[in-house]
């Protein structure tokens, strides 16, 4: 099992993690840019299913995931950063970020960070408050082992 490492973001408003996938980074991205995907690599074990948006995202997109976070709610998310097989960030209407990007390294395997980016969120107090850090931490570091057995497993 790849082993997930700590990036230093020198910001205490962003966590990043990353992990060195025996993939190809489109193969990864091809995964990520899937809304429908997304439960199956989800470490927080909030994202329930896709409920709106298209098959692929792309610069600008939206789409909506059914969650469950205590109680079930829906949420719609815009795709803000897009770099086809090499960046893919949204956010909802809190503003914060999830990001992943995708590092493809000399042999054939990819880096891939992904982050929780709080400087574009609407009150990144409030998210300290509601513990959204330690949570998204703690989903971060169960993600990237998922998505990486995931784009292991699809893309030999």
């Amino acid at each position: 099992m790849p082993q997930v490492e700590v990036v230093d973001t020198g910001s205490a408003w962003i966590i990043s993690r990353s992990i060195v996938v025996r993939a190809p980074a489109q193969g990864i991205f091809d995964i990520l840019a899937n809304p429908r995907r997304h439960p199956d690599f989800d470490g927080s074990g909030s994202v329930r299913v896709a409920i709106s948006g298209p098959e692929r995202l792309s610069a600008g997109a939206k789409f909506g995931m059914s969650m469950r976070l205590g109680v079930p709610y829906r949420v719609s998310s815009q795709v803000k950063e897009f770099d086809e097989g090499r960046l893919i960030a949204w956010a909802h209407l809190g503003g914060h970020r999830w990001r992943y990007v995708l590092e493809p390294l000399a042999d054939g395997s990819t880096r891939v960070t992904e982050t929780f980016d709080a400087t574009t969120a609407r009150s990144a107090r409030a998210l300290k408050l509601m513990d959204a850090y330690n949570r998204n931490t703690r989903a971060i570091e169960e993600t990237l082992p998922r998505l990486a057995a995931l784009a292991e497993s699809e893309t030999r």
